[in-house]
């Protein structure tokens, strides 16, 4: 199909069009795949690719059901190679189209770095902005499912460091489906990670058009005497620590970044100059982890002068994820960890 034969798309890239929306309960997985149906009934340069995407509907059922309605030109099965995955997305991209390209571990995607990495990422700024690479890189994260160290990583920091990239963490399914839309949307390569603990999570969410905003963090809690900064799967857990605190007097607020390229830095200082204290949370390894450059930007803000405490992180331990269910958990933070260290964090007294 020739791209020319393709009608423009009249709105702008990540225009907030929503409208009060009616809500629909989903899983996390069926909102990822309304968002990327509706996108390729809205647009027809969306489409799919990546391997057992078709028929077997892909690693976690994902994307069941899309090949029967859209064919086999739109949701493509590729080769076991996802080198060949990311360069063919960033080649459709750069000619018109809007791939989704699926991994089925972002682990994988380590094979794919140099196309992401040396190719996708910065192709716009190498050619002063007259190409686009308008690709979304989706791939499951995260420990939890028994894969062991192969398949459990959540690598995010790697491609947060890159410049030109967009990382998106949804962690809830009203977010994976707005999010998606927008990253599908956006005229820049997004990794769009998915935690594969969260495919079965149920929630509400608007049916039809859901456009989310990429760099806005979403204030899950407000409170006002402890800050927590959660991402992906941590966002729940977070939750429920911050329910466990609120009988005991405490009133944690609990901030989902939602991407962390482009960060929404501004909401977490300003809650970290509320509330002065401050506890991130994510799983994956704590050394080199995202978690230290959201501390350092707070700590270079006039949130500084507020803190009562010093800024807490709390990670993945410095191994690889254990196939043992016991040692898995044992290696990322749980709920008892983060209500733990959330104690730790208020025995610390203002001078």
């Amino acid at each position: 199909m020739s791209i020319s034969q393709f009608p423009p798309i009249s709105a702008p890239q990540n225009e907030l069009i929503n409208t009060p929306p009616v809500l629909q309960e989903m899983t996390y997985a069926e909102a990822v795949r309304a968002a990327l149906r509706e996108e390729m009934l809205r647009d027809p340069r969306v489409f799919l690719m990546g391997e057992d995407i078709g028929i077997y509907g892909g690693a976690f059922g994902v994307t069941r059901g899309l090949v029967e309605e859209f064919g086999e030109e739109r949701v493509r099965d590729t080769p076991i190679s996802e080198a060949a995955i990311g360069g063919c997305a960033i080649g459709a991209a750069l000619v018109g189209m809007r791939p989704v390209a699926e991994f089925q571990f972002s682990d994988f995607m380590a094979i794919a770095m140099d196309q992401i990495v040396n190719q996708g990422a910065k192709i716009r700024f190498m050619f002063g902005g007259k190409a686009e690479v308008p690709v979304v890189f989706r791939a499951p994260l995260g420990s939890g499912t028994g894969a062991a160290a192969q398949h459990s990583q959540s690598l995010e920091a790697w491609f947060a460091h890159v410049p030109g990239l967009k990382v998106v963490l949804p962690s809830t399914p009203a977010d994976a489906k707005g999010l998606l839309t927008a990253a599908i949307r956006d005229p820049n390569p997004v990794i769009f990670l998915e935690h594969k603990v969260l495919y079965k999570e149920k929630g509400m969410v608007p049916t039809g058009e859901w456009v989310l905003p990429l760099g806005q963090a979403d204030i899950k809690r407000p409170g006002k005497d402890l800050t927590i900064i959660a991402l992906s799967i941590m966002v729940p857990r977070a939750l429920a620590v911050a329910s466990r605190l609120a009988q005991e007097g405490i009133e944690a607020e609990v901030i989902d970044p939602r991407t962390i390229r482009p960060l929404d830095e501004q909401t977490l200082v300003t809650s970290a100059r509320k509330t002065g204290h401050v506890l991130i949370v994510h799983e994956a390894v704590q050394s080199g982890g995202f978690g230290g450059e959201i501390a350092a930007r707070i700590a270079a803000s006039e949130a500084f002068y507020y803190l009562d405490a010093p800024i807490m992180r709390l990670g993945g331990a410095d191994v690889p994820i254990p196939y043992n269910p016991v040692l898995e958990r044992a290696a990322t933070p749980q709920e008892e960890d983060i209500y733990q260290a959330a104690r730790r964090l208020l025995q610390h007294k203002p001078a």
